[in-house]
């Protein structure tokens, strides 16, 4: 086969799958090192249809109507077309925002490479807490975390995994300080910020920079809870407060006014996990919800509670003397 067949089949492959690894490639098409640096800048550079992505993988950026010769049945297995997408989808989301208390004081107190070293540390402890509960980091604002709970993958619990993730990270700072503090002599502080509530999740950017992103107030209004957060704490809306009542241990903050927000919001100091697993282990704690409204249906309960206790003090009382019961 010679190189541009390879070139034609290997632009297939990668729009058909959207990313592919060197290794796979080279696997694929046996190529040796020289051919596949050629195939890189040929699909990079030469044909603008792919970016790379720390030197490993190969993202597929150009336009779907791209024209691309046939690859070889052999070599590119027929598949059906997938199913679009929908442009954009109406979700409930639990935005977190998390971000660096002082950052440009710190920026200014290391070498560049060093600042982008314990940022970097920053962000790992941080990810692996979110990935431990299925959250989407819709982005990375410099110092600044944004992620989504209910997107792509939603859950019924989306605003308790999202708290979780909260006092996670607090947590996990406070071990990556114990490092920095030795290493460096330098102390990170964060403050974590979130709301929940409907947006509309879509594709936003044009080619070579596309991104899911949520749009609507709530992630504005996370943003505006962050920075109203002490260093080192989790504040919550009270949207989010009304989702996760009873499983964590919280502080009203009182109502605050946020900017771009007309009314006044209730915001809450998340302090720790209540140990609460469930809604009946919330009941035990704060007790049943009434009944409004439902006086006849009470007093119906009540009397026939009476009847059953009635019913089994005569059954015990058979048992013990059993002559005492009527005739048959």
């Amino acid at each position: 086969m010679d190189f541009v067949a390879v070139v034609d089949q290997a632009i297939a492959l990668l729009r058909q799958r959207g990313r592919l690894t060197y290794r796979t490639l080279q696997l694929q098409f046996q190529l040796d090192a020289a051919h596949l640096d050629a195939l890189k800048d040929e699909l990079i550079k030469g044909q603008r249809l792919a970016m790379d992505e720390d030197g490993a993988v190969l993202v597929w950026t150009g336009d779907t109507a791209t024209p691309v010769s046939p690859a070889s049945p052999a070599s590119v297995p027929a598949s059906p077309p997938a199913a679009s997408p929908p442009e954009a989808e109406r979700r409930q989301l639990t935005v977190l925002f998390c971000d660096l208390v002082d950052s440009t004081t710190l920026s200014t107190q290391l070498d560049p490479e060093e600042y982008r070293d314990v940022v970097r540390a920053y962000h790992t402890a941080c990810t692996e807490m979110i990935r431990r509960y299925d959250g989407h980091i819709a982005q990375l604002l410099g110092d600044g975390l944004l992620v989504y709970f209910g997107y792509p993958q939603a859950h019924e619990d989306d605003a308790q995994r999202a708290v979780r993730v909260g006092l996670g990270m607090l947590a996990a700072m406070g071990d990556l300080n114990q490092g920095l503090q030795q290493a460096k002599g330098i102390h990170l502080d964060i403050r974590v910020g979130m709301h929940t509530g409907l947006v509309v999740v879509g594709e936003m950017g044009g080619a070579g920079r596309q991104e899911q992103l949520a749009l609507g107030e709530v992630p504005n209004i996370a943003s505006r809870i962050e920075g109203l957060a002490a260093p080192n704490t989790l504040v919550i809306s009270d949207a989010t407060y009304r989702l996760v009542q009873g499983y964590f241990a919280c502080q009203d903050l009182g109502a605050h006014t946020l900017r771009g927000v007309p009314e006044s919001m209730r915001i809450y100091h998340v302090l720790s996990d209540s140990g609460a697993t469930s809604r009946l282990d919330i009941a035990q704690l704060r007790g049943l919800t009434p009944l409004v409204g439902r006086d006849a249906e009470v007093t119906l309960l009540l009397e026939r509670w009476e009847q059953v206790k009635a019913d089994k003090a005569t059954w015990s009382y058979s048992r013990v003397m059993p002559g005492s019961g009527s005739p048959g």
